[in-house]
């Protein structure tokens, strides 16, 4: 097959897009850059667990465009660009379908693949320009800590719909900039929940955020995070819901500090801390593979 050339040799993936291929060709001339491809699972310490996230670094310029139909070709809930800034990285983050301002586990990846191919001393705080202004990711014994805004949510009216598109009444419901919070009644109406995609992706929000006080003793809260209308009908483990999370659990259990389980089939945990209008977001990191997109 021409169209598609796959290199098994553990640990780097190659593939090469047929030179016909409409999506080959891509505005800005990309054809003959090949770029650094990384898949990392984070927010857990195993392999195949957690959420994972694209991590691209191209040798040269590229545009939105380009990243856009990368984002889709990888189709990971966010696949994180990556292109060096004197002392800084800037970083960007695509969804399957669109641009984000604000993604958790794709920093923790790039910052994670940083460090490991030798960019940056394990030592030195990684420095991300974003569209969120500067993220500071370093690394705190064996996990890795980014320091990010907090985006509490307002007590806002009730979303028509909402409830039965979950399928459980809400207990709360909250906005911030991004996001609609959700409290339900147990971890188990949240762990079990199996929402209706098509309902909720017609609701005005990047995501859905939904959550309950946690019954297991090593975590404060549970969650999970649907967002169907950013081309994520559910994302495994969601660092920047913690940003909404946190401040809303803090002020509920009266805790700076908490760790919370994220309840998808995966599963993850993120760790919690409150810095005023920071949180700091900790979790740890599985480097799956190394590769190059050549196209």
């Amino acid at each position: 097959m021409e169209a598609m050339e796959i290199s098994r040799k553990s640990p780097s993936l190659m593939v090469r897009l047929h030179p016909s291929d409409p999506l080959s060709s891509p505005a800005g001339n990309l054809s003959s850059m090949q770029s650094e491809l990384h898949l990392v699972d984070a927010f857990t310490s195993s392999p195949f667990r957690g959420n994972t996230a694209g991590v691209c670094i191209p040798d040269g310029p590229a545009d939105a465009a380009w990243m856009q139909q990368v984002a889709a070709e990888l189709a990971y809930s966010e696949t994180a660009f990556l292109f060096p800034e004197k002392e800084k990285w800037n970083l960007r983050w695509f969804t399957p379908s669109k641009e984000v301002e604000l993604c958790g586990h794709a920093t923790l990846a790039a910052a994670f693949v940083l460090w490991e191919t030798g960019r940056v001393s394990r030592d030195q705080a990684v420095v991300f320009t974003t569209l969120s202004g500067p993220l500071t990711v370093r690394q705190d014994g064996d996990w890795i800590s980014m320091d990010f805004p907090a985006e509490p949510a307002a007590t806002s009216m009730p979303v028509p719909s909402l409830g039965q598109a979950l399928g459980v009444e809400p207990l709360y419901t909250g906005r911030n900039r991004f996001d609609i919070l959700v409290e339900l009644p147990l971890a188990d109406d949240v762990c079990s929940l199996e929402p209706d995609m098509d309902a909720l992706s017609v609701i005005h929000a990047r995501g859905i955020i939904v959550t309950a006080v946690s019954d297991l003793p090593h975590f404060d809260f549970v969650s999970r995070f649907f967002a169907p209308s950013v081309g994520v009908p559910e994302d495994p483990v969601t660092g920047s819901a913690h940003c909404c999370l946190g401040p809303y659990w803090g002020e509920k259990l009266s805790k700076t500090e908490m760790t919370g389980f994220q309840c998808s089939a995966r599963g993850g945990s993120v760790r919690v801390r409150l810095a005023g209008d920071r949180v700091i977001l900790a979790g740890h990191a599985v480097h799956l593979f190394s590769g190059k997109l050549l196209v």
